[in-house]
């Protein structure tokens, strides 16, 4: 007899990776323990950002285990792992990036140090927002049901330009007394980056 299940974390994860694998992504990795620029500087954060900050960031110090320089740290979203992959193989580039990052966040309902992000990244040409709209829609499709809603808000992110927060709306958020809830953020990669 099989005992346990897969933590809920794993399900998720495993749900999101077979949505976006049945439109053509593929999963790329990355280290947990980066260097400044691919968390920062390769994604137009400047020096004098809040979120470099040492009370922001879990600055490891050192060198990095692969010989790099800069301060090490630890990741703060899975964004450097674009940043390499934008590195080593030309477009066209759709993958995602599912991995565990790090922020010097006090644990309460709404933050804790340690969580899970999974990001995306599309690079071909043609590609536009209609492109980013429909692929959102069709992955909360899959996660979340035929009737979620969802809606694109005007927000601001340092690394894409137009920039939206994506808010969802369905039986379950309506049960909690609410209109809408943000699930997450995007743009069109910003051209710098």
């Amino acid at each position: 007899r099989p005992l346990g299940r897969l933590q809920p974390l794993t399900q998720v994860t495993e749900d999101i990776v077979r949505a976006f694998r049945k439109i053509g992504f593929v999963v790329a990795d990355g280290p947990e323990i980066e260097d400044e620029y691919h968390c920062f500087d390769s994604l137009n954060t400047p020096a004098d950002h809040p979120a470099r900050d040492a009370q922001d960031t879990f600055y490891i110090g050192g060198d990095l285990p692969t010989g790099g320089q800069k301060s090490a740290l630890l990741r703060t979203h899975t964004s450097s792992v674009q940043i390499r992959v934008m590195q080593s193989q030309p477009p066209p580039i759709r993958i995602i990036a599912p991995g565990r990052v790090y922020r010097r966040d006090n644990a309460d309902a709404t933050h804790n140090p340690t969580f899970h992000q999974i990001e995306g990244l599309y690079v071909d040409k043609n590609v536009t927002v209609g492109d980013l709209k429909g692929t959102a829609e069709f992955v909360f499709r899959e996660l979340l049901g035929r009737d979620v809603k969802i809606r694109f808000r005007p927000h601001y992110f340092s690394y894409t330009a137009p920039n939206f927060a994506i808010d969802f709306t369905n039986a379950l958020v309506k049960n909690m007394s609410q209109d809408w809830l943000e699930i997450e953020g995007c743009g069109r990669g910003h051209q710098e980056v």
